[in-house]
């Protein structure tokens, strides 16, 4: 047996930035691409730029850089902010699930 935690940091009574959101700037870093990454997530473009619209508009603070298409494509990164975010985040929550875990173990799997 293991214990699962849904984890988001809200704003002023609204969410902000979760699991789900990581996973999506995670993904526009390693593709390359809103688009690709809304395809990965199995989720439409536009909720994927809306996502990320909210998380800046909430955060004051510019996430994603886009790059129109055309004849050298286009494509998306990460701002040294949205890194920064990813890198805090990913650590809060690691700790935070080894934590979760080891004391779940403590509580309903110790013997007695």
């Amino acid at each position: 047996m293991n214990v699962k935690l849904k984890l988001w940091i809200e704003k002023d009574n609204e969410a902000v930035f979760g699991d789900g959101r990581y996973e999506l700037l995670n993904l526009i870093d390693r593709t390359g691409s809103m688009n690709k990454a809304a395809k990965e997530l199995k989720m439409s473009y536009r909720k994927a730029w809306g996502d990320v619209k909210l998380m800046e508009e909430r955060l004051s603070v510019k996430l994603v850089e886009t790059r129109s298409g055309g004849k050298g494509g286009g494509g998306a990164n990460l701002t040294p902010a949205a890194r920064e975010l990813l890198e805090k985040y990913g650590s809060f929550r690691s700790d935070l699930d080894e934590i979760i875990n080891n004391r779940f173990k403590e509580y309903f799997l110790k013997k007695n």
